[in-house]
């Protein structure tokens, strides 16, 4: 081939692949499509305002005519509230994709972070209720009422009941000091645990006080926490020393462990390993734990309210 052959064969290949190039969709710049990747994520997900979400840069995925990003959620001063998610982007840029995948190796219990939580009802029960729990926060105090005593008493023996701490610190400020006090009882007597529970979710609005002085709360938290542990002839030496420490190691090891579970708000709680965010209505809950209770192959309570059975000679007329 002449040079002149050459040269012009150079040319139009030039030509063809420029021409490709031409029709190929134009890419989004980086920061446009981020900005509408953000947009769309905390429309969708109705992300909090004071959360920062980060996009990483794309990387291949198994998926044809998608990439992988990773977006990060975090709470700006708190390290510990911080979650990522995967997302597929479409290499046009015009389409955001999420493909859940659900581990369903394990027994949701094994899942919960509740080894060494305080057990109240029968321990060897089929039926567990796992409550993330704020003890600050009236909603899980409206919860809590709803399960004590009435929904515990209907299934007596059928179910039982454990508390992880998940204090909304930003909202509640003696939720943590709260927390801390009830595991310092637990360590000790679960009757005792149990006790302080059941007296700080009725008597919130004391212990917050008229001028809502958390100083003060704290110290009415811990006299509390003192007469249970003389209720329950504890070692008060070991337990004072454990309130005046205020180790906050567990509950954030605890609020760590729903963080990874997506939990963000109070009450959460899962009936056998199926979730519920919020106070539900207790027919709608005695519904769950009946559910949970057939699925282990046994037969629910009647409920005390429901209309006895029709006779066969009254069904008869």
């Amino acid at each position: 081939m002449s040079r002149i052959r050459m040269i012009l064969a150079c040319c139009a290949l030039a030509l063809v692949t420029a021409g490709c190039r031409a029709q190929a969709p134009a890419q989004k710049p980086v920061s446009v499509l981020h900005q509408r990747i953000e947009t769309a994520i905390r429309n969708e997900l109705n992300v909090p305002p004071e959360y920062d979400i980060t996009i990483s840069p794309q990387s291949p995925s198994k998926m044809a005519g998608f990439n992988a990003i990773t977006v990060t959620f975090s709470l700006p001063g708190h390290p510990d509230h911080t979650q990522q998610l995967r997302y597929l982007v479409s290499t046009d840029g015009d389409t955001l994709a999420r493909l859940s995948k659900f581990d369903i190796s394990q027994d949701p219990d094994f899942v919960l972070p509740i080894q060494g939580r305080p057990v109240r009802g029968n321990p060897k029960a089929k039926v567990t209720i796992v409550n993330f729990d704020d003890l600050e926060c009236p909603f899980c105090a409206r919860m809590h009422s709803e399960l004590f005593p009435d929904i515990y008493d209907h299934y007596k023996g059928l179910i039982k009941v454990i508390y992880v701490d998940f204090p909304l610190t930003e909202l509640h400020p003696w939720a943590m000091h709260a927390a801390v006090d009830a595991n310092c009882l637990a360590d000790e007597s679960r009757t005792a645990y149990w006790n302080f529970v059941d007296y700080v979710h009725t008597h919130g609005e004391d212990i917050s006080g008229p001028d809502h002085d958390t100083a003060k709360s704290f110290s009415r938290l811990d006299k509390i926490a003192e007469g249970e542990g003389q209720r329950d002839h504890l070692d008060t030496a070991k337990l004072n020393a454990c309130v005046a420490k205020q180790d906050e190691s567990v509950v954030k090891k605890e609020m760590a462990a729903g963080d990874k579970l997506g939990i963000s708000a109070t009450p959460t709680f899962f009936v056998n390993g199926v979730r519920w965010s919020g106070v539900l209505d207790p027919a709608e809950l005695k519904m769950m734990i009946d559910r949970a209770l057939r699925q282990q192959g046994i037969t629910p309570p009647p409920d005390a309210d429901a209309p006895a059975p029709a006779t066969t000679a009254a069904a008869a007329h």
